[in-house]
């Protein structure tokens, strides 16, 4: 299995650079550990949030295969980790797949590999925490092999921007690890911005990750006032973003989905491998303004509910015993990712309340809340005209909403996409 790059964790980062990879003639293998991973993969079976299934097939008869086979990792040239890095109870990122990775990795390492993180962690991660597991079988980064950190960018369903097109951040342990991570970069992008050092690099994944929820919160609760002042967000909204400077629109929603979740550096654990001087943890200057974001978008699934009840009410009906229809759980539009979408603590919410709930998404063909499969609405304009109300949590493409403010009882719109007056909108 010949290949000039290993991707390391085939989920929503990982498959899309990958299929980047073969696009641009590199030759590619996955590896994940998890062996079901692979065999579907390699069946063109597509994981949720990562690719169009035409785009898998096309990786598939260019030669590019998974494998749970940890030998073919001492192969390659460069090595590109993309495990995930979700969120623990303590609010910490879960760095435990990508150590097993390293860890996979580090038994094959060869001399002269350039190896890459582009999961999401925080700043010192790389240094502090996969250089000493890359190193425990004898080389050392900067002098035996090249180590860097690179965010990853990517948006699904952006159809504009995408990883082509995209300028590419790296940061290395070295100026020579930085080179050597840009010139594979550069096989894949029209521009690289080489960062001072990998922690650098790793702090702008901090800042735009942030910068996305803190101003997310902002509309939110600007969308929270203006219901409160009988004032139309919408229109403020479409006002403001006229401004040709020193304004950039965000858009207030039922809630922050993603894989990118809000990240404090204090919630952070030590790394065991660092001096005391040198964890990143910042006790005494939190990022309050992320804290508050993540406490404002925190709200808004609850917020959702309360304006739902309270249509309802207006219109002589109680949320109790109410048939609501739920459009689009995932938590972005035109994509099949559910990872943190507010629809299931949204849906949680009404079936605590008594409400019986139903959901439409043409990307979703099964959904369960609270441990209980929801009914799936197959005759969409039907389903709303039996409803009680129906709640817009996502604007998928396929939605005529015109058509469905017409048919639905009650339509509650969280994402402005309907016309003024068309429907009750957040």
């Amino acid at each position: 299995m010949p290949a000039d790059l290993a991707v390391l964790g085939l989920g929503h980062t990982g498959l899309p650079l990958a299929q980047a990879a073969a696009a641009a003639g590199i030759g590619v293998i996955g590896y994940d550990p998890d062996p079901a991973v692979v065999a579907d993969i390699n069946a063109g079976r597509v994981p949720p949030g990562t690719l169009a299934a035409a785009d898998l097939r096309r990786m598939l008869a260019c030669g590019f295969r998974a494998t749970a086979e940890p030998a073919v990792l001492g192969r390659v040239r460069t090595a590109v980790i993309c495990a995930p890095t979700p969120l623990g109870e303590d609010h910490a990122l879960d760095l435990d797949a990508v150590a097993a990775a390293a860890r996979t990795l580090a038994v094959q390492l060869r001399p002269h590999t350039t190896v890459v993180l582009e999961s999401a962690v925080y700043p010192g991660t790389t240094e502090q925490f996969l250089r000493p597991l890359l190193e425990a079988h004898g080389l050392r980064a900067g002098r035996d092999f090249h180590l860097a950190y690179s965010p990853s960018r990517l948006d699904p369903g952006n159809r504009t921007f995408q990883l082509s097109n995209t300028p590419k951040v790296v940061g290395g342990c070295t100026p020579a690890c930085t080179e050597a991570a840009a010139a594979f970069y550069g096989r894949l992008t029209e521009r690289v911005v080489r960062a001072r050092g990998p922690r650098e690099a790793e702090a702008v994944k901090l800042l735009e990750t942030n910068y996305r929820h803190v101003n997310i919160a902002f509309a939110n609760e600007m969308a929270v006032l203006c219901h409160d002042l009988g004032v139309d967000v919408w229109e403020v909204l479409r006002c403001a973003e006229t401004k040709p400077f020193g304004f950039q629109a965000f858009r207030p929603g039922p809630g922050v989905g993603g894989h990118s979740p809000a990240l404090d550096p204090n919630a952070a654990p030590p790394f065991a491998a660092a001096p005391a001087a040198g964890r990143t943890r910042t006790a005494g200057h939190p990022l309050r303004m992320v804290e508050l974001a993540q406490e404002v978008n925190g709200r808004m699934p609850r917020y959702v509910v309360q304006r739902a009840a309270a249509l309802l009410n207006e219109h002589g009906k109680s949320l109790r015993g109410a048939r609501v229809l739920l459009l689009g759980v995932t938590y972005k539009a035109d994509t099949a990712d559910q990872e943190g979408a507010p629809a299931r603590e949204i849906g949680a919410r009404l079936i605590e309340l008594g409400a019986q709930l139903g959901y439409h998404d043409p990307y979703v063909p099964q959904w369960r809340v609270l441990d209980r499969p929801v009914p799936r609405a197959d005759a969409l304009w039907e389903a709303a005209a039996d409803a009680d109300l129906t709640l817009l949590l996502q604007h998928h493409r396929t939605y005529d909403l015109q058509g469905l403010a017409v048919k639905a009882q009650l339509l509650l719109d969280t994402r402005g996409a309907t016309p003024a007056g068309a429907a009750a909108r957040l």
